[in-house]
């Protein structure tokens, strides 16, 4: 791909593409391992997608090509600026007619799409279940509503006017005043007794990125370091730890940790 954007007939740049891949794969890991929702990767996910529509809108060129533009035709001449308006209308350049039929380079841009579009949907997917197991939780949350996409706001809405319907026509109609709540066991009840929240305090397996020294924890809190050692210690890079969620909150949001 060219400065512009537009392509070029060659493989893709493996340091953008590999990048954006790995950022993805971090984020999907990072999401899966921690107990609670965490700040939407808007412009990643944008970015991912975009590198989708933009592999199979090639595929659909060369597809275009290899079977409606005979090989005697002026179109598949290099240089011909019948081919360069063609091209130019797809948004891609016209060495895509000799290189980008390459079957090597197809099978690769499949892959690498293949590989991306498995992890956006990996990643989207764990967070709509985070989103219908603790719905009641990150609505009431305005820090936790807002890491949420808007497409992810009106899921998690949509579900909770769904599910309080549900619960109404079925049940809580035909129950005393005093019970009809769906968050609440009783009127009673100061707090939303009812609402699962996500349990800060599980442990979860992370590494850091760089050195951080010893991390400090309360008086309940320990890290585990995978040698045997039970006391707080120095987090040295490319080492694991088992260590309790909520004491490496901060840690986590700033990328500092990575959860595995």
């Amino acid at each position: 791909m060219d400065s512009s954007g537009a392509w070029d007939g060659s493989a893709p740049a493996t340091d953008d593409s590999n990048n954006d891949a790995e950022l993805l794969k971090r984020a999907w890991r990072t999401e899966k391992a921690a107990p609670e929702i965490l700040q939407f990767e808007a412009r990643l996910v944008q970015r991912s997608r975009e590198q989708i529509q933009l592999v199979l809108k090639i595929r659909g060129v060369i597809e275009r090509l290899r079977y409606e533009v005979p090989k005697e035709s002026p179109f598949r001449k290099k240089g011909s600026n019948n081919l360069s308006v063609f091209l130019h209308a797809e948004g891609i350049l016209e060495d895509l007619v000799e290189s980008g039929s390459d079957p090597l380079i197809v099978s690769l841009n499949q892959m690498d799409m293949d590989r991306t579009l498995y992890l956006l949907r990996s990643y989207l997917r764990t967070r709509l279940q985070k989103i219908e197991k603790y719905m009641f939780h990150i609505h009431k949350n305005t820090e936790l509503w807002n890491r949420l996409s808007e497409q992810e706001q009106k899921f998690a809405q949509r579900c909770i006017e769904d599910l309080e319907d549900h619960f109404d026509k079925s049940v809580l109609s035909k129950l005393p005043d005093r019970y009809k709540s769906s968050v609440k066991q009783s009127v009673i009840s100061e707090e939303d007794d009812m609402v699962p929240e996500p349990q800060l305090d599980t442990y979860v397996i992370c590494r850091t990125k760089g050195s951080l020294g010893a991390l400090q924890l309360d008086n309940r809190q320990s890290i585990i370091f995978f040698g045997g050692v039970e006391d707080p210690v120095d987090l040295d890079p490319g080492d694991l730890y088992a260590v309790r969620y909520r004491s490496i909150k901060p840690l986590v949001y700033s990328g500092q940790i990575e959860l595995v």
